[in-house]
């Protein structure tokens, strides 16, 4: 792995550690989890990767305030074959105890994959389908805005290249998130999105079982699918993840 990879690795989980509300004054009140994982990924890249992901929530009345980040590396014999930054926020408004509106917005940067970059805003309703353990299952709908730009494509035979393209229009964007409990150690979970305009439908979904080891630490394992049904010419519709991860609970 390059030495990039290896210093913005460690940079990264160092910057998740200071998260834990015990050591940052600013995190009060925030619960989540950071991990340090590793992956088979097929599809636009055939890579072993480190993945590192930050999830936190915030709670202060009717408010809800979601974070999550992830990013992804990958080499092979030192040469860099997966970089993807991904950043995601929502702010749920709480109705009663099962509708809530949402805001939210996200941003990627993938310098492997189907897309190079794009960003998604909207906002939408929420219903709590499931609110009792051990099963919880919320769903959304919502409408916004999609930014999305193609990778340049380089010409066979030729020094030459096609430069991406970028799109920008309205977007639906559908949701859901399910967790079951088995008990107090092992859990379920699945998670989908669809998001949906005109140039392109991006659906993906990650589930996956999170078992307790010790103390604030758990091993997780899951399976993530990407699926973009119009990509750019020489580009896989479908990416795979194979994901095994230690993740340590925020409190």
């Amino acid at each position: 792995m390059s030495t990039f990879i290896k210093s913005t690795t460690a940079l990264i989980f160092a910057a998740a550690a200071l998260c834990v509300p015990a050591q940052a004054q600013i995190m009060s009140g925030w619960t989540g989890d950071a991990s340090l994982s590793g992956s088979k990924t097929s599809g636009n890249t055939e890579t072993t990767d480190v993945g590192l992901g930050l999830g936190l929530t915030k709670t202060d009345g009717i408010y809800r305030n979601k974070f999550d980040a992830t990013y992804d590396l990958g080499s092979v014999s030192g040469e860099d074959t997966k970089n993807r930054l991904f950043l995601g926020y929502q702010l749920d408004r709480d109705f009663n105890d099962r509708t809530y509106a949402f805001g939210n917005i996200n941003y990627f940067k993938d310098d492997f994959g189907a897309f190079e970059s794009g960003y998604y805003a909207g906002a939408g309703l929420g219903y709590k389908v499931l609110v009792d353990a051990p099963v919880t299952w919320n769903v959304e709908g919502g409408l916004g805005y999609r930014n999305q730009s193609t990778q340049e494509i380089g010409v066979f035979g030729d020094a030459g290249f096609i430069a991406g393209i970028e799109e920008g229009e309205a977007a639906a964007r559908f949701g859901s998130d399910f967790d079951y409990a088995f008990n107090d150690a092992v859990s379920f979970y699945n998670d989908t999105e669809v998001l949906t305009s005109s140039s392109d439908t991006y659906i993906w979904n990650d589930a996956g079982i999170t078992a307790k080891l010790a103390g604030n630490l758990s091993a997780k394992f899951g399976v993530r699918v990407d699926h973009h049904t119009d990509v750019p010419l020489g580009r896989e519709k479908t990416d795979t993840i194979t994901r095994g991860a230690i993740v340590y609970t925020i409190k």
